[in-house]
């Protein structure tokens, strides 16, 4: 017996010995990146890969932020940001921007950068079909790195455009997070250098202030070059010795200091309100010492807090779904903080008046499962749905796009964010999900859910009539949840099918092949027609869309808000037998999705899986169509979450002068407002049901799409039983002219908020001949062409605006009609002048046309563009979507039916183009103004 014993206790030591060393091993690389580090301190990560070809990811990593900035430079750190693509040493002035646009590459998705409190990164596509071009991308890195020129004159033009930025983020929730964020990392330097800085200091700072944060900081020991694309690695490797090299790092380098934020005994509490904040937030956080991400075990850690979330937030959409919710919305979770910490955050949005309610709710659900823990098929289901996402990322091992694997390589960098593969993470995944157990994960509420280290922060309107909690109530809610009994959580599973009949597949009629555009189309006893693009631009990856003319437009108007709301109604309603949650559950483990729409003019479907997981869409498409779902209680949950994002909504200026341009351009049409509280009482519950039934009761006019990754054997016997068996009335049906046309010409002001920043739209419409391919293309490249001149004039020149948009739409239906919306925002004493410039440039655009060097740009954006688009899922379902709906031949999506227009580009038509669309009788000019000075 002693010698059992004995060999036991040796085994249990032996046991966790082993488990031991395995938590301690190192978490692999990825043996596809190749890293290095140059003599000078600089560190390199290159990777080579083809998705999408002929192009490569570039980036800059500066681990030095606004926490490095001195006292006299706060804001700073994000100016020199901005004097990048100002002047280099190889790009005068504003050279740098207007080569890469030459290339094709766009400002702003192409290049860009980001400033935050620990790092600055630069961000740049080039192409690879060229080698002068990847060198000449090399090249703006080596600048960036140490060749920035600083000019005064480029210096003084940008600070407009920086304070623009500040200006833009001033808002309701910027003010109350400088309200509650002093006392979350009170004593920290995190909470007196927040990015975007002063703006007395951006405005006033010499030159030589913004100079030294470049030369103090800027040095190879804090840099690294990401290199990621369609290159050969050998040769980039060599690319980055040769040019970064010779980099030096200062001979008395300033320390880069690591600043923390202090811990606190006590839960502090902030009650912040703002007289135009449209919302109530509650959030208590819980601050905690940082856990490395370094080996095995601390990666089984992470996949537990991932569970442990997984499953309360499960827990807590089941209370937002009861017809009385005590929050609009609320999330659990768990991750790295500022200041060397990480966080346990729970949240809530919560309705008017409902502070203490929403949190004490979101409270309950945790003190629930501090108490009472999760359950086995609670736990099951969340493994499921994970080991799923790494099977599908594994899947899509060799498609990964380059701007995300640059960015894992930059945050490896900056934060030590491990680098595994597609491979590691699914064999990680395979080998220690299994050993989680709830015994793992039961007791982190208990280590997470500590007083101390607590903030607790509700903001919300400045309201007399529904004040927000003090902090005495906060205290005794706290007090009163930590002694609350309660009972196990119940876990309500549906196991019955999808689907319970047996459905008999309905063969197609007739199949035409596309081979030029590589489409099949089926035709279905039922009427509705099925396009089918087989690709294998991904290796894991469907996308649907169905279409139907009609939409809510067949409606009067005493309906409309019932129709116009029935499919988002009834998505919150489940389907078929299953509720919601039910369905949730139902589909643990499994990557599809189907999503009901009605829009004005015609309904639908979208929806999306894995190749395997196709017949589930399949299913749930058929399920929308055949057994809508009327809970009541979800119903009435969706109602009240809506009237709580719409009580107090009107009192954020921004929502406020939406809401008046939209009946100052749409003459009041009921339409076309903004919803409101009362709106939401039209709503009628049988009229929902009625309508969304009525919309989907007919297939027969329907057209289905399908992209992707799949083969014909595969999915056509899924159509046949699922698509062949939707019901059929063989109606005939049109969308209606509602008539909600726009106003003709109007110039108004509107004095709301206190912000001090000015919101400028300006909205050109009229008639088009939408059936015109040559009107249709001019349009869109005079709207780029002028958009890029707009931000050189508004911008580079004036250094009025931070961005400013040119939106072109052209719609087909119910008139065809050009709508050109012109907007930013800035300094309200410069509003303007800046409208004036804007007219400028379109009337410059009406008399003179494009510059040469705009059209090139242009061309080559369109032809990089259309290149790309080519090759994604994504552009092939919208194209495809497009032009069946609107009549425009499918053969214009190849490559060789778009280059002659690209090719044909002309100055002379873009003219005409603007003198067609900019028209002042057809203007509808709105500037929203602050109150104050």
């Amino acid at each position: 017996m002693k010698l059992q014993t004995c060999l036991f206790l040796l085994f249990l030591i032996l046991t966790i010995a082993l488990s031991a060393q395995v938590g301690a091993e190192a978490l692999p690389i990825d043996t596809a990146v190749r890293i290095g580090k140059l003599d000078n301190g600089l560190a390199y990560y290159i990777r080579a890969n083809g998705k999408p070809e002929n192009r490569a990811e570039l980036r800059l990593a500066v681990h030095a932020g606004s926490l490095q900035e001195d006292e006299d430079q706060r804001g700073l750190a994000h100016f020199v940001e901005h004097m990048a693509f100002n002047g280099t040493a190889h790009f005068e002035k504003n050279e740098l921007i207007n080569y890469l646009e030459h290339t094709g590459a766009r400002f702003g998705p192409d290049l860009n950068a980001y400033t935050n409190f620990e790092e600055t990164v630069y961000l740049l596509q080039v192409r690879t079909d060229s080698q002068a071009l990847l060198e000449k991308g090399l090249l703006i890195l080596e600048d960036w790195a140490g060749g920035l020129s600083f000019e005064p004159e480029e210096i003084d033009k940008e600070r407009g455009v920086v304070l623009s930025e500040w200006r833009t983020r001033l808002s309701p929730d910027q003010r109350l997070q400088q309200k509650y964020f002093p006392v979350l990392y009170r004593d920290s330097r995190y909470a007196i250098r927040m990015p975007i800085g002063e703006p007395e200091i951006i405005q006033q700072a010499d030159y030589s202030t913004i100079r030294r944060f470049y030369d103090d900081w800027y040095r190879p020991e804090l840099m690294a070059v990401v290199a990621t694309g369609d290159f050969d690695p050998d040769w980039m490797e060599q690319q980055i010795v040769d040019r970064f090299s010779g980099l030096e790092n200062p001979a008395e380098p300033r320390v880069r200091e690591t600043y923390a934020v202090p811990g606190h005994e006590e839960t502090r509490y902030v009650v912040a309100t703002d007289a135009e904040a449209p919302f109530t937030q509650v959030q208590a956080i819980y601050k905690h010492p940082h856990q490395s991400l370094d080996n095995i075990g601390d990666y089984k850690q992470q996949l537990a807090h991932s569970l442990y979330n997984r499953m309360l937030n499960a827990r807590l959409l089941e209370v937002m779904m009861q017809a009385e919710p005590p929050f609009t919305f609320a999330y659990s979770g768990y991750g790295s903080d500022l200041g060397e910490l990480d966080s346990y955050s729970i949240y809530a949005f919560v309705k008017e008046g409902g502070a203490l309610e929403g949190m004490e709710s979101v409270l309950k659900a945790t003190r629930r499962a501090m108490l009472h823990g999760f359950t086995e098929t609670e736990l099951e289901r969340k493994k499921a749905e994970m080991m799923e996402e790494a099977k599908r990322a594994y899947r899509e091992r060799d498609k990964l796009e380059s701007a995300s694997l640059a960015s894992r390589y930059v945050y490896h960098f900056l934060k030590g964010y491990p680098i595994l593969s597609p491979e590691q993470q699914l064999r990680l995944y395979e080998e220690l999900l299994p050993t989680i157990h709830l015994q793992d994960i039961n007791p982190l509420p208990k280590t997470w859910l500590t007083p101390q280290n607590r903030v607790v922060i509700v903001t919300g309107p400045e309201k007399e009539e529904a004040p927000l909690p003090t902090e005495s109530e906060l205290k005794a809610s706290l007090q009163r949840m930590d002694t609350l009994a309660l009972e196990p959580y119940v876990d309500q599973v549906n196991d019955a099918p999808l689907i319970g009949e047996e459905l008999t597949p309905q063969p197609f009629l007739s199949t035409k092949h596309l081979d030029s555009l590589g489409l099949t189309i089926l035709q279905f006893p039922n009427g509705l027609t099925v396009y089918l693009k087989p690709t294998d631009f991904k290796n894991d990856e469907i996308l649907m869309s169905a279409f139907s003319p009609g939409g809510h437009s067949v409606y009067d108007n005493e309906a409309y808000y019932s129709a116009a709301s029935a499919a988002a109604i009834l998505n919150q309603s489940g389907v078929g037998e299953f509720s919601l949650a039910e369905l949730e559950k139902k589909l643990a483990g499994k990557n599809a999705s189907a999503s009901p729409y009605i829009n004005e003019l015609n309904e639908g479907i979208s929806g999306s899986c894995s190749t395997e997981d196709l017949e589930t869409m399949l299913q749930l498409t058929y399920l929308y169509f055949t057994a809508p779902r009327r809970d009541e209680a979800a119903i009435q949950s969706y109602l009240a979450r809506q009237r709580s994002i719409f009580e107090n909504m009107m009192a954020n200026p921004y929502y406020y002068f939406a809401d008046i341009k939209n009946q100052l351009k749409y003459k009041g049409h009921p339409r076309r407002q903004i919803t409101t509280l009362k709106d939401l009482e039209k709503i009628s519950l049988d009229e929902v049901m009625r309508t969304y039934q009525d919309r989907f009761a007919d297939a027969s006019d329907f057209t289905f799409l399908f992209v992707g990754q799949f083969e014909m054997g595969q999915i056509q016997p899924l159509l046949m039983k699922y698509l062949g068996n939707l019901p059929s009335m063989e109606r005939e049906e049109h969308w209606k002219d509602v008539g909600a046309g726009l106003a003709t010409k109007l110039d108004t002001t509107i004095v709301r908020g206190q912000a001090p920043k000015a919101l400028v739209e300006l909205t050109y419409h009229g008639d088009f001949d939408y059936a015109d391919p040559q009107a249709r293309y001019d349009f869109y490249s005079m709207a780029a062409a002028l958009r890029i001149r707009l931000r050189e004039a508004l911008r580079e020149d004036k250094g009025g605006v931070y961005g400013v948009s040119l939106n072109g739409v052209l719609l087909p239906y119910p008139k065809p009609q050009y709508r050109l919306t012109l907007s930013f925002n800035s300094e309200p004493k410069r509003t303007q002048e800046l409208i004036e410039t804007a007219k400028a440039e379109v009337r410059q655009m009406q008399e003179e046309g494009p510059a040469p060097d705009i059209l090139e740009k242009v061309q080559e954006t369109q032809r990089q563009s259309h290149l790309k688009g080519l090759k994604e899922n994504g552009f092939w379902l919208g194209q495809l979507s497009t032009r069946l709906q609107n009549g425009i031949p499918l053969e214009g999506i190849l490559m060789n039916q778009f280059e002659p227009y690209i090719n044909g580009l002309s100055k002379q038509n873009l003219t005409l183009m603007a003198r067609q669309c900019f028209q002042e009788e057809n203007l509808i000019q709105l500037v929203l103004m602050p109150e104050g000075p």
